[in-house]
């Protein structure tokens, strides 16, 4: 194993998986799940969700990838050739993410540049919709949105520059600079945020529990879909990274505490955003129910209005905010990317240079297409599909075949070896039986959720995704380092 491809030490790998799992998503998402499925009675299903799946498919992922030090695509053809196919359509949905991953990154970064004279002016929702995110008004889908553009082809030259030094020298040494950046940019925010008039009306808005909510399955469903979204399990990323690991690490207590640092913060965050949102709620008498939303409208609507009433403090926490979301996203935009790259070096003896060009050459084109007047709409769009429908049967998919057809049981010996944390019969009963039927449960009501919202272009763009990936993943599964 060369430089390239190994950790330099135990903590360079905890920082890149902290990187990994702390993403937009923690900022944006989770503050707005707690809320909406029953505030704080939430914390139960979050709880169990992460204990009876979280914990033990990252442990498996661990595993198998400390075990194997192999591509995702070996891997599974390994265990039988025919599954090789599953793992090129698991890598490709994920590179699908990075791709509109950094189309969102690259709003951000327009805000960013933005954020220090407030050039969203009084109506950040006009500015959005026409300089950064677009609408869902189909006609505009033929003009190009120059800053979202630019803004994201500068992080993708960037993100070439980094990711092609290598895991350890590239991705390991951003990650060491970054997340403690990241932690201490949050932590000065959120505190600063908890000391405004008004925190309280927000933090008692997102916890007051609805214990009722207990005996809504959907509730239920929105915990485990969270779990997935926010560890990033079963796709191919944490088996990738964990494929780098060095000889005597402690797989299972490294785990724990990757899942803690996760938790801990997109919990933090959540109070900090409610905190904000409750300063707003008592400085513009504007109900709360109306100032909470979900993803692009929280981060790039609202907060700049809360910004705009702040005075000069604004413009010291704008920036910061922005700042920190770039670097949440970029060091998740790295795991994401990784999988499809170690799957094509492997099964067609590309050097690392050779195989980030061609993938990021790949995602700059597709990046024109992102950056059209339907931007926002079209990413809504994609990932709803991507992992509502691909990425979560895959998931259930890949717990089938680790369960029964590898046999969970032969990772235990790796696993314990060293870990202080021991795995046995009740961790193989979840992989097994539990796991499987929860996840295909949860992908069938999400399509149907899916296919009851579906108009002709998500129609049409569904199909699409569809042709490519599978397309692409029986061509890759039946070349060979020879064909190219």
């Amino acid at each position: 194993m060369n430089q390239n491809s190994q950790w330099g030490s135990i903590f360079t790998f905890i920082l890149a998986m902290i990187g990994l799992t702390i993403g937009i998503g923690n900022i944006w998402r989770f503050s707005y799940v707690l809320y909406s499925n029953g505030g704080g009675s939430f914390f139960i299903p979050y709880i169990i969700a992460i204990l009876v799946m979280g914990i033990p498919f990252l442990i498996l992922e661990y595993g198998l990838g400390f075990s194997f030090k192999k591509s995702f695509s070996s891997l599974m053809q390994s265990i039988r050739p025919e599954f090789e196919i599953i793992a090129w359509m698991l890598v490709l949905f994920v590179f699908i993410v990075v791709i509109y991953y950094m189309i969102i990154l690259g709003w951000d970064f327009a805000y960013l540049l933005n954020s220090f004279t407030f050039g969203w002016g009084n109506d950040p929702s006009s500015f959005f919709t026409t300089y950064v995110g677009g609408s869902s008004n189909l006609t505009s889908s033929t003009t190009i949105i120059l800053p979202t553009l630019i803004c994201t082809l500068i992080l993708w030259i960037v993100f070439w520059a980094i990711s092609v030094r290598g895991v350890d020298r590239g991705i390991g040494k951003i990650s060491t600079v970054l997340i403690p950046i990241l932690f201490t940019i949050m932590i000065l925010i959120f505190v600063y945020a908890f000391t405004l008039p008004g925190f309280n009306i927000g933090v008692a808005t997102l916890l007051t529990p609805d214990w009722s909510a207990l005996f809504n399955i959907n509730v239920w469903l929105a915990a485990f879909g969270q779990t997935i979204f926010s560890l990033s399990i079963g796709q191919a990323m944490v088996y990738t990274y964990a494929s780098y690991l060095p000889k005597n690490s402690k797989l299972a207590d490294e785990v724990l505490f990757v899942v803690i640092a996760n938790s801990l913060y997109e919990i933090f965050i959540a109070f900090g955003v409610f905190s904000i949102l409750g300063y707003m709620s008592l400085s513009s008498s504007i109900p709360m129910n109306e100032l909470i939303s979900e993803g692009t409208g929280l981060i790039f609507i609202i907060f700049p209005q809360i910004f705009n009433s702040m005075g000069m403090i604004g413009h010291v926490i704008a920036p910061l905010l922005f700042l920190s979301i770039l670097f949440a996203g970029f060091t998740s935009s790295f795991a994401l990317f990784e999988p499809l790259l170690s799957s094509m070096c492997d099964k067609f003896k590309w050097s690392r240079k050779k195989g980030v060009t061609v993938l990021t050459v790949v995602a700059c084109i597709v990046t024109v297409i992102y950056s059209t007047g339907i931007s926002s709409y079209l990413v809504g769009v994609v990932d709803e599909f991507v992992n509502n429908f691909g990425i979560l049967i895959l998931i259930g998919i890949q717990a089938i075949i680790f369960g029964w057809f590898y046999g969970a049981e032969k990772v235990i010996p790796v696993i314990n070896e060293f870990s202080t944390i021991k795995v046995g019969k009740t961790w193989v009963f979840i992989l097994k039986y539990l796991l499987p039927v929860l996840l295909i449960v949860v992908w069938v009501l999400g399509l149907v959720r899916l296919f009851n919202d579906a108009n002709s272009f998500k129609i049409t763009v569904d199909i699409i995704i569809t042709v490519i990936v599978v397309g692409l993943s029986v061509l890759f599964t039946k070349m060979n380092s020879e064909n190219i």
